[in-house]
């Protein structure tokens, strides 16, 4: 199984960017998806989560009510859609699968395949 990430780029504070995952070799109805992040110089921090049926969705406190995860099966791929981003997000975006999980998790440790990255920047 392999993902690929992108939609990165450079957005404005306060603007909106939409970022996709897509699977490879695997059918995205098996996982559960997650998106992380890393910033620079900080560790990598998850983002949020969707479940198979994408009925949980999962988020970390700091994105919450800007930040929304859907999945489209029939597609083999996975978005989160940042509304109203600021420079606290500038960060590489990684997508990630969970094959084994019975539900969302914020762990990285539960996913076991992992897209490339994709850069965000945030202008102010």
């Amino acid at each position: 199984v392999q993902l690929q990430a992108f939609g990165g780029g450079l957005v404005q504070d306060g603007g909106s960017l939409g970022l996709s995952c897509e699977v490879f070799g695997g059918s995205l109805v098996d996982y559960v998806m997650g998106w992380f992040r890393r910033a620079p110089g900080k560790e990598r921090e998850f983002v949020a989560a969707i479940s198979r049926d994408g009925v949980t969705k999962y988020y970390t406190d700091s994105v919450k009510g800007r930040f929304t995860i859907s999945r489209d099966d029939a597609k083999n791929k996975v978005h989160v859609q940042m509304n109203s981003p600021n420079p606290e997000d500038t960060a590489v975006y990684y997508c990630a699968a969970d094959l084994r999980g019975r539900g969302v998790s914020a762990v990285e440790i539960m996913y076991q395949f992992w897209g490339q990255g994709t850069l965000v920047t945030v202008s102010s």
